[in-house]
Formats: structure tokens, sequence, C-alpha cells
């Protein structure tokens, strides 16, 4: 192994993996807003197609990471997916079905609180 590849082992080695799930969750995230448009000055990218299957992703990270990243850790990453699957609903010209939503085959049905 080179010694770059070997030093980045060793980095992500010591790297929390509930830092690592959060991570790529936040990614997530933020391409799911951009894809629905949510970004300010990017509002003509929209592509829900795109963002169903980002919210899909992290609803698939989010459910299967949650009992162990714990309540601390996992409260943000659940609110941020639930604000983004409602954000799809407003979204969408023909909503989904409840429990047809992105994500919501995880997460149950999704509606305004």
């Amino acid at each position: 192994m080179d010694p770059a590849a070997e030093h980045a082992t060793r980095d992500i080695a010591d790297v929390p993996a509930v830092e690592i799930v959060s991570t790529a969750a936040l990614h997530l995230m933020s391409a799911a807003a951009v894809q629905l448009g949510l970004a300010e000055d990017l509002a003509e990218h929209r592509d829900l197609d795109e963002a169903r299957t980002l919210i899909d992703a992290l609803a698939g990270l989010v459910t299967a990471g949650a009992p162990r990243l714990g309540h601390h850790h996992a409260l943000p990453l659940r609110d941020g997916l639930r604000s983004l699957q409602l954000a799809f609903r407003e979204a969408s010209e023909v909503p989904d079905p409840p429990g047809e939503a992105p994500g919501e085959r995880l997460t149950g049905a999704v509606s305004p609180a």
C-alpha cells in the first residue's frame, strides 16, 4: 500500500462511526435540499426524482443507524429527514399516497403536525 493510502486508512480508522454516519447523512440532506429547490440560488435546479432517491437513501441510513447512534445523535437526523419529507410533499404537484412518499416505507407516513 502506498504511504498516502496507508495514512488515509489510518485517519479513517480514528474517526468514530457516529461521525461517519452523521457526515454521510448531512451530505444526503444537503443534496436532497438542493434537488428540492430549497437552496436560494439553485431553485431552478429542482429535480424531484433525484430528491426522492436521496431521501430514500437518507431514510435507510437514519433508520438503520439510529439505534446505534443514540437519541442525542439520531434526533437531529430524524428531524432533518422529516423536514425533507414534508418539503417533498409540498413540492410535489401530485402527492404520493400516505406511506408511499420518499422514505415513508421506512419511517411511516409523514404529515405536518
